[in-house]
């Protein structure tokens, strides 16, 4: 009786244990899954995300070059897209020109296809995501005097058509690796044009690829002075706001060919008054009349930050990340000049938590480097590793 009481009185504990056992067991292994799913569903949408921090444009490749064949193809190629990751950055945004990708009758050009397919697949080999930017089309140059796609519906639905065609090739693309630029400095006489057709383009877009990032830009060259104008799809997170910034352009587009400042080859300086009352009243009468409006005017890094306040505002109010998508200084500037400015811009994009992509990588007015010689110096600037 004894005997059995306590076998019972044993077995009843045995079996306790075992239950409280088991319940623990069950109880941890639901923690231990319930954690590791939300790690993993934690990792996943971190991985989904098309997240940048520091790039550089890859310039008349498939865009404002009239080069072709052998010519075109050596011009970037896969050892340029792994010296830009050697370089520390993360990405590359790539400009493509219509009149590169398809004829005038909307119908593909296989080799430009190819090597932008090209570009990205060495991009992604090399851990660097790409912003592909649909820059320049037949119906919006945008320093044309006549922009035929603010007035014509043909035109417009055509530029759809466009990223239609594109999103067939992209598609594949993963949507952290490969992000879309709807269009590069659009300038509209009324910023309610933009609106209107941006909305459009990227709800042709959105049927097709819900969740990928695509880079909306201001009106006027993405100015950061039309942010304020800028109407953006709500209620969308992948969205990447982009203005571009070439201030003070007395300094960044120093003689450059294409501007009124191609024939003004006298002082300019940076930080500091940019153009004193002295230095320009020394200045030939003719010279004068092409830069009076930059006399006397102070520009440094606190006022650069202060131009900048619009899309801050605007990001800030959506909550959505911001991207100066093009920034740079022509070879023309004196080099100390250029260098003070390359700084203080790099320094507040790093401050402000902007993504960033400089005006560019090849080239011999902007470029990191020259036809294989390269600017070690602006390269450590720009790429946050000096």
């Amino acid at each position: 009786m004894v005997r059995k009481n306590f076998y019972q009185k044993s077995t009843s504990g045995f079996n306790c244990a075992i239950s409280l056992r088991l319940v623990l067991t069950l109880l941890c292994t639901a923690f231990l899954m319930s954690s590791c799913g939300s790690s993993d569903q934690s990792k996943l949408n971190e991985d989904n995300q098309f997240t940048i921090r520091k790039g550089t444009n890859i310039a008349h490749f498939l865009s404002q070059s009239k080069r072709q064949g052998e010519e075109r193809k050596q011009f970037f190629t896969e050892k340029d897209v792994k010296a830009i990751a050697a370089m520390g950055f993360d990405h590359i945004r790539l400009p493509i020109d219509e009149e590169q990708m398809w004829d005038d009758n909307g119908n593909r050009h296989q080799e430009a296809f190819q090597l932008m397919t090209n570009a990205i697949d060495w991009s992604i080999a090399n851990d660097l995501k790409v912003v592909v930017d649909l820059h320049i089309l037949r119906s919006h140059y945008f320093n044309a005097e006549i922009k035929p796609l603010w007035i014509d519906p043909a035109e417009q639905e055509k530029f759809f058509d466009l990223w239609r065609d594109l999103s067939k090739t992209l598609s594949k693309y993963p949507n952290n690796r490969v992000a879309y630029e709807l269009m590069n400095e659009a300038v509209a006489d009324d910023p309610e044009s933009w609106n209107s057709l941006l909305n459009k383009a990227f709800a042709a877009i959105r049927a097709l690829e819900p969740k990928r990032t695509i880079v909306i830009g201001s009106n006027s060259w993405q100015s950061v002075n039309t942010f304020d104008v800028l109407k953006v799809p709500a209620n969308d997170p992948h969205i990447l706001l982009s203005f571009h910034f070439y201030e003070p352009f007395l300094l960044t587009h120093y003689q450059a060919r294409w501007t009124y400042l191609k024939n003004y080859s006298g002082p300019v300086k940076y930080p500091g008054v940019i153009l004193t009352e002295e230095e320009f009243s020394q200045l030939p009468d003719s010279t004068r009349a092409i830069v009076d409006e930059w006399v006397g005017r102070e520009f440094d890094k606190s006022i650069i930050e202060a131009m900048w306040q619009k899309p801050l505002a605007k990001a800030k109010e959506l909550g959505l990340p911001l991207y100066c998508g093009e920034f740079g200084i022509l070879t023309t500037a004196a080099e100390t000049d250029r260098l003070n400015w390359y700084r203080d811009m790099i320094g507040l994009l790093e401050k402000k938590g902007i993504a960033y992509a400089n005006w560019n990588y090849n080239s011999d007015e902007f470029g990191l480097t020259d036809n294989g010689k390269r600017n070690e110096e602006l390269i450590k600037i720009v790429s946050g590793t000096e």
